[in-house]
């Protein structure tokens, strides 16, 4: 038998095919309550979508199920069928078990998911801040002050607090700034859980001997990128993170494009920033040579892209190999 599941929030569409292609049974299971469902097809294969709340369901099926994760988008590119309904969906994806096509997908260790709870609960609280220090921009613009404040540093919390608006409007500014607070309480919180938990793995203390590389973007490039040994070599990390370049051929000729930015935004801009630290600032006198010599022939832009992927090749195979930092002709 194999089985299918289309996972929502609240329930799951399971189809079970049998060897002839066959639909066996169809059923749904509310609540994620798949325990007897699991146990009484114990031993067979079974595939479930990569959707948000998929952990809990591969943990409990694979106690007694050959389960795969699947890969959302590749899924869409090759699944044959124009019709999207729970039972369409789950079918497609018990056929595709059965003739062994379902485009796997990683599912992360337990220590990974923390830190990725860890520095994703963060930059939800970054976000969220940023979303009322904008409420405070635009509360000031109504009101004809054009002055540049900075809600989030003392010098701006302390001219907000000293502004005289009617009632309603002073009202709606205390408020944000209360919130500004609490969440900058929150972040301070989590700052002190991530350097904790980055200061504890190996991976994250490979990455920090990386010049500019603070535990939390350490932190957050362990939890985006995984383990490396589901890498097939340097380039296919490059092409996880959306770092390769769009390659365009016709003929004769080849144009390499942009970058595909495929794969978490989130890692990608703080390799970017990373890489800047590392020749602005940091003295990282291999990634300077390498970005002066592009920034010579291209943009500024193109060679800091290039010298991010760069960095992202060493730090592949430093977590491959468990090494420092140790970048060819600068060791001392």
């Amino acid at each position: 038998m194999y089985l299918g599941i289309d996972i929502h929030k609240r329930y799951a569409q399971v189809a079970v095919m049998n060897d002839a292609g066959e639909i066996a049974e169809e059923v749904r299971v509310e609540n994620a309550n798949f325990d007897d469902l699991a146990q009484r097809y114990a031993g067979t294969q079974a595939a479930l979508e990569a959707t948000s709340n998929y952990y809990h369901i591969n943990d409990t099926l694979s106690e007694h199920l050959d389960v795969t994760v699947t890969h959302l988008q590749k899924l869409k590119q090759i699944a044959n069928s124009d019709k999207k309904t729970d039972r369409v969906d789950a079918r497609e994806l018990a056929r595709m078990v059965r003739l062994n096509s379902v485009p796997e997908c990683y599912v992360p260790t337990d220590a990974i998911r923390e830190a990725r709870a860890l520095v994703r609960g963060r930059q939800t609280l970054i976000e969220n801040r940023t979303k009322y220090a904008n409420k405070i921009h635009g509360l000031l613009s109504d009101h004809g002050i054009t002055k540049d404040v900075k809600p989030l540093n003392v010098v701006g919390r302390e001219f907000l607090q000293g502004l005289s608006l009617p009632a309603l409007w002073d009202t709606l500014l205390e408020s944000s700034l209360k919130i500004i607070e609490t969440l900058s309480e929150e972040i301070r919180e989590f700052d002190a859980e991530i350097e904790e938990y980055a200061g504890s793995l190996k991976e994250t203390q490979l990455l920090m001997t990386i010049p500019g590389v603070s535990y939390y973007t350490a932190l957050t490039i362990y939890a985006e990128l995984g383990e490396m040994g589901r890498f097939d070599g340097d380039k296919e990390v490059v092409n996880y993170v959306g770092l390769n370049p769009v390659i365009r051929e016709s003929g004769d000729s080849r144009i390499d494009g942009s970058i595909s930015k495929w794969g978490s935004s989130r890692v990608r801009w703080l390799l970017v920033q990373a890489a800047h630290t590392a020749v602005h600032t940091s003295n990282d006198k291999y990634l300077i040579r390498f970005y002066k010599r592009l920034a010579s022939r291209k943009n500024s832009q193109k060679a800091i892209v290039a010298t991010t992927r760069k960095m992202l090749v060493s730090i592949y195979h430093m977590l491959d190999r468990g090494e420092v930092y140790d970048p060819p002709g600068v060791s001392a």
